[in-house]
């Protein structure tokens, strides 16, 4: 089983409400950032160089070598495998990266059977995979594949967010925030959606891309 698979905006607005009508802090946060964005993209090869781009840089950072990726026409599976280590570089890949990049293009991922998989198959089939970590993987769940109870812990955004929403001492742990997110399922894709946006608020700037 699936779980409740987020499609549309209403989707995300049903799951802000129970979220809000449950804990003040995300009744707080929603008064601040308003409606929040659907953050939904076709599954898929593409989807997950996205992600993969998007680990450990910026935002603006990340967007400029997709946008790169994309000139160079280094955006499909196909193109990615058959693409020597100097054309992936030349378009802002790093040494590591271009390694995670080509290991997925020739991995031959069912993307298809992901769709129908349980959120922690998902996960695992993911994460078997160079360059792919825990992360990543939650961020495809929730992004690509639309599950609304996946959470992704491990986001420094996330984490600065929650910090700051719930007034904690300091900036919960990766293992901390997986269990204070506990308490926001079934709605946890949508409480990573409001504390995002919440950090956009905070901070002024993106947490993350999508």
């Amino acid at each position: 089983m699936t779980g409740r698979i987020i499609e549309g905006d209403a989707d995300v607005a049903e799951g802000a409400a129970w979220l809000a009508a449950r804990h003040a802090a995300f009744a707080r946060a929603q008064d601040l950032t308003g409606p929040l964005p659907l953050r939904r993209h076709a599954d898929g090869f593409r989807a997950l160089l996205d992600a993969i781009v998007g680990q450990q840089v910026s935002t603006a950072s990340a967007n400029a070598i997709w946008a790169r990726l994309q000139a160079a026409g280094l955006t499909d599976e196909a193109a990615v495998a058959a693409a020597d280590d100097a054309a992936l570089r030349a378009a802002g890949l790093s040494r590591q990266k271009v390694r995670y990049a080509q290991a997925l293009a020739t991995a031959r991922l069912d993307y298809a059977a992901l769709r129908a998989a349980p959120d922690a198959e998902v996960v695992a089939a993911l994460v078997a995979l160079p360059g792919i970590g825990r992360w990543t993987a939650e961020i495809y769940a929730m992004f690509a594949l639309g599950r609304a109870d996946v959470f992704a812990p491990g986001d420094l955004a996330l984490q600065e967010a929650a910090r700051d929403l719930f007034d904690l001492a300091a900036r919960p742990t990766e293992k901390a925030l997986r269990a204070m997110a506990e308490d926001w399922s079934p709605w946890r894709a949508v409480a990573a959606r409001q504390l995002w946006a919440y950090y956009r608020v905070m901070k002024r700037r993106e947490g993350i891309r999508g």
